[in-house]
C-alpha cells in the first residue's frame, strides 16, 4: 500500500450525500490504514470561513482555503475528505493544481442527484426557502451548480445505496494503491490470522484480543452495519449487540 496521502473531493448539490458518505468512509478507511480528517462545508464555514457569504467571490475564496488545508493534510500521508458544495469549475481545478503529485493524490468524487431527490430529502427546508425568495444565490436554484467535467468518480446517489456508493470510492482507491484491499492487510499478522477463522462467530469470540475490537470484526468479515439513507445518520449497531446472521458458517 502506497503512504502518499490523497485528497477525496466531494462536489455536489445540498443534499446529495456528500457529509454523509464522508461520514461513512471515515471509520473504514481509518480501518484500512488511513489517518482520516473530514472538512465538511457547514464546519469550515463556522471556524474557517467565518464572515464569508455566498456571492460567487466568496464562495471561491471558502472553498480555496478548504483546498489549500486540504492539500497541507495530504502532502504529510494523510486522507483529507472534504464535503462542500464547491460549485465552481475553475476553482475546483485551482484546489486540484494546489496538490503535490509525488506525495499526493487529488480524488475527484461528484455526488450526483437530481433537483428533484435533493429537495425531497431536504429536512431543514432551504430549498423550499429558496425557492421563495427567502434564501438568496442558493446552488440548484438561483445560482449555478456546474457539474464535473473531469471527476475521477461519479456516485448517483439517488439510485444508489450509500454502500453502493462506497464501493465504487473504495474500489478506485484500492486500483490506486491509495489504501490497502481489506482491513486485515492493513491490520497485518493479527487481521491475518482472523481471517483463517472458520466463522464469524469465532472472530466475535477473538474479537477481544483483537486491537480494533468488535466493529472492525465486523467490517472484516462482511457483515453489514445498521443500514441508513442518505437523509439519516449513520448508526452503527446498538452497544453489545452481535450482528451476526443465523447461518454464520462461510
Amino acid at each position: 500500500m502506497s503512504q502518499k496521502g490523497f485528497v477525496l473531493w466531494f462536489t455536489g448539490l445540498s443534499g446529495s450525500g456528500k457529509s454523509t458518505l464522508a461520514e461513512y468512509l471515515t471509520p473504514v478507511l481509518t480501518e484500512r490504514g488511513k489517518n482520516v480528517e473530514v472538512l465538511d462545508g457547514d464546519v469550515v464555514r463556522t471556524n474557517l470561513s467565518k464572515g464569508l457569504g455566498f456571492s460567487k467571490e466568496d464562495r471561491d475564496t471558502n472553498v480555496a482555503r478548504i483546498g489549500f488545508v486540504a492539500n497541507l493534510l495530504a502532502r504529510n500521508g494523510c486522507c483529507s475528505i472534504t464535503a462542500a458544495i464547491s460549485p465552481y469549475q475553475e476553482v475546483r481545478d485551482q484546489c486540484r493544481g494546489m496538490i503535490d503529485a509525488a506525495r499526493s493524490e487529488f480524488v475527484e468524487v461528484y455526488v450526483e442527484a437530481p433537483l428533484a431527490v435533493v429537495e425531497e430529502r431536504d429536512t431543514k427546508g432551504l430549498y423550499k426557502k429558496a425557492r421563495s425568495g427567502e434564501i438568496k444565490n442558493f446552488t440548484g436554484v438561483s445560482d449555478p451548480y456546474e457539474a464535473p467535467t473531469n471527476a475521477e468518480i461519479t456516485v448517483h446517489t439517488g439510485d444508489e445505496s450509500i454502500e453502493e456508493s462506497a464501493a465504487k470510492i473504495l474500489g478506485y482507491l484500492e486500483e490506486r494503491g491509495l489504501i490497502a484491499a481489506t482491513a486485515a492487510q492493513a491490520a497485518g499478522h493479527e487481521g491475518q490470522y482472523l481471517l483463517k477463522l472458520t466463522t464469524r462467530a469465532d472472530a466475535y469470540n477473538h474479537a477481544a484480543a483483537f486491537k480494533g475490537g468488535a466493529n472492525t470484526i465486523q467490517r472484516l468479515f462482511g457483515i453489514p452495519r445498521v443500514r441508513s439513507s442518505y437523509n439519516q445518520p449513520i448508526r452503527p449497531p446498538p452497544r453489545g449487540e452481535t450482528v451476526v446472521p443465523p447461518n454464520d458458517e462461510w
